[in-house]
């Protein structure tokens, strides 16, 4: 089982969204796939701690808080463990961005982010992160293709 956190981080006065092009990790499962920031708890870490922490390692940014938008269980999704993954935004950032070790970071227009190149799941779940409801998905894939999902919504 594996713990981890994906941050969106959403400057509202361009009205979009910092993404990361995974494009510079070896044998990165991710790799020609954007994604929201974030990684894998470190131990001791609260969610929230980490989600934070891998904001600033991957951007540069520093962020005081994130808001907990929804979790999601990916069974088996590398082929491996089962990913638990604890979702975030954030819109209150400060700093200047880096040349993340884990890609190309690029600020994506909001009305455009399921356009781009990413896991299909990614393309249902990112529009959740704007509403104004908690949720609770599974979102099933199979030898790296997707198969389907279920979601509750608080």
């Amino acid at each position: 089982m594996k713990l981890a956190t994906l941050c969106y981080v959403i400057d509202k006065k361009s009205n979009s969204t910092l993404m990361i092009y995974r494009n510079k990790k070896q044998n990165d499962y991710h790799e020609g796939k954007w994604n929201g920031l974030g990684g894998k708890f470190e131990p001791g870490e609260s969610p929230e701690q980490c989600a934070i922490r891998e904001i600033e390692e991957e951007s540069g940014l520093k962020v005081r808080s994130v808001i907990m938008k929804g979790f999601i269980t990916f069974p088996l999704f590398d082929g491996k463990d089962d990913w638990y993954v604890f979702l975030f935004t954030t819109d209150e950032f400060e700093g200047k961005l880096i040349d993340s070790p884990e890609g190309q970071l690029e600020w994506i227009p909001n009305e455009t982010l399921t356009e781009i190149n990413l896991w299909d799941g990614d393309k249902i779940f990112i529009p959740w992160l704007f509403g104004d409801k908690f949720f609770s998905a599974k979102f099933n894939y199979k030898d790296g293709e997707f198969v389907d999902y279920s979601v509750m919504f608080y």
